[in-house]
């Protein structure tokens, strides 16, 4: 062997004795390491021991569970206090809240228009029957009358109009329903005349200065009262008392008349009779009086 490769052999050999050496050093570190650790662990509690275990294993079956059920980690909207953008509709309307306000709106009522086409309503206005100005606010009552004659709607209008008293009602209804319209509804008629002295606090009614009262004249201290012409809508039934029932056309026409009076003035006038109004007066006639509790119960004749 020659000094070239002595020496590259002596150089081989003490590289291989550093790693050896090298590998000899680091299997002492790794020695020492674990048995320091096993010193500590020997070292440690128990239960602390046992405590660090079981918050890895809790920590580690949290995670399992989130990814099994594919939930987010982030916090929903409500969690995180962030309020969840409004559902509107294409005016703008929230819709929970178009909900709200259409549950606490009242149902449209009937329209008066349609009701006032159902019936045969015959206009035939005279300037002698007007009397005042009677607004909503000033309708209370509906008084029913009877003609106490055989004469047709249209003769009595004609003959009220030549006495020059100044007397009407708003409605006459003949035997086979057709009627006649004498007075606007807006208006005061004068067909319920004096009643009771007492009347008007009774009713609720006054005498003022709307009425302009012409062609009434006084009947006496007991019948003083003039209140319920200012405050009601006047109904004559062509009828004489005795003479037998109300024809069936006649009452069918009463119930449409007296929905269309309510439908127009969006609320329902008390009923009463003309008699009710002043004592010893006939109408409504004694046949009248069960289809009357009928009307004042629930407003038709059955």
């Amino acid at each position: 062997m020659n000094n070239f490769g002595a020496s590259s052999y002596q150089k081989e050999e003490k590289k291989t004795v550093g790693e050896k050496s090298a590998k000899r050093k680091v299997a002492s570190i790794k020695e020492i390491d674990s048995k320091a650790t096993g010193v500590a662990l020997s070292k440690t509690n128990p239960s602390f021991t046992f405590l660090v275990l079981a918050v890895l294993v809790l920590t580690i079956s949290t995670v399992l569970l989130s990814g099994c059920t594919g939930q987010s980690d982030s916090p929903d909207a409500e969690q995180a206090g962030i309020e969840e953008p409004l559902e509107v509709n294409d005016k703008g309307v929230n819709e929970e809240e178009k909900s709200e306000e259409a549950a606490t709106e009242k149902p449209a009522g009937p329209d008066p228009d349609a009701l006032r086409a159902k019936l045969s309503i015959t206009e035939d206005y005279r300037d002698s029957f007007v009397h005042g100005e009677k607004g909503a606010e000033f309708q209370k009552y509906i008084v029913l009358h009877d003609t106490e004659g055989e004469g047709s709607a249209a003769g009595v209008v004609d003959y009220w109009d030549s006495n020059g008293s100044g007397v009407a009602a708003h409605f006459i209804i003949n035997k086979d329903g057709s009627i006649v319209q004498c007075v606007p509804l807006d208006a005061i008629a004068h067909h319920a005349g004096f009643g009771d002295t007492g009347h008007n606090e009774q009713y609720g009614v006054t005498d003022e200065s709307r009425d302009d009262k012409e062609g009434t004249t006084s009947i006496g201290s007991d019948f003083a009262d003039y209140g319920m012409n200012s405050y009601s809508v006047g109904i004559e039934m062509v009828h004489v008392g005795g003479s037998g029932d109300y024809p069936a056309a006649q009452l069918e026409a009463l119930d449409g008349l007296i929905a269309y009076i309510d439908a127009y003035y969006g609320f329902e006038s008390t009923i009463i009779d003309h008699k009710a109004w002043r004592t010893g007066n006939s109408d409504t006639s004694p046949e009248f009086a069960n289809y009357l509790a009928n009307y004042q119960d629930h407003r038709t004749h059955k």
